[in-house]
């Protein structure tokens, strides 16, 4: 079982590769007239980075079109509500669409990222799992998961909630990790497509049955 696994590890870093490359030439023009209209749109660099924590622990940046406004991340690390005050205008587009994340083909090429995996989180939230919850930092983070397509609303839940740190630590931290745990158990290449197929069919609406991913 574990040699399988790591046959598909190889192929998912394959495509990975393959994904990643044929991701940054189709989108490397539109990239270039976001980046324009971000600089218009607000002060500050259209590329946001950020030290999130990695495979085995390893810190690493991430790269980000910049949403919010410059700095945003010293008045909190969450962001709350689709209407968060510090979101900008093109920012929201971008968020709607997940074209923030098209930056990160570039770590995905670095292999400091794969296209599904549990998202990278901050040193302060991954400081805080348990042991057995820091086996989201045996396989690499992701651009999607199953969290993100099951949490879409994410930000507005925690823009409900009294005390949005204390909720998303306690309460979406250990939901999320159970949700990624299939994948984590299980890194074949049929979860590996079905994942990014589902956050396609999410982004643009689709509505689909709930289906539980296959070994």
């Amino acid at each position: 079982m574990k040699s399988e696994f790591r046959n598909h590890r190889f192929l998912i870093r394959f495509f990975d590769v393959i994904l990643s490359l044929v991701g940054i030439s189709v989108f490397l023009l539109p990239a270039l007239f976001i980046a324009i209209a971000i600089r218009v749109d607000s002060k500050g660099p259209a590329i946001f980075r950020q030290i999130r924590i990695g495979k085995k622990g390893r810190e690493f940046s991430l790269l980000k079109f910049r949403t919010m406004i410059q700095n945003a991340s010293s008045s909190g690390l969450i962001t709350v509500g689709s209407r968060d005050p510090r979101i900008t205008v093109v920012g929201a587009f971008l968020r709607k669409y997940k074209l923030d994340e098209l930056p990160q083909l570039i770590n995905v090429l670095k292999g400091e990222m794969s296209f599904v995996g549990p998202r990278p989180e901050v040193k302060k939230y991954v400081d805080m799992y348990t042991p057995e919850q820091k086996i989201v930092l045996s396989i690499p983070p992701g651009i999607t998961d199953m969290a993100s397509i099951r949490y879409s609303n994410e930000n507005e839940v925690l823009a409900a909630c009294s005390d949005p740190d204390k909720y998303y630590i306690n309460v979406l931290v250990p939901a999320k990790i159970r949700l990624n745990m299939v994948f984590i158990e299980r890194p074949t290449l049929t979860n590996y497509f079905s994942i990014i197929f589902a956050t396609i069919l999410k982004i643009f609406g689709v509505r689909q049955g709930q289906e539980d991913l296959k070994n």
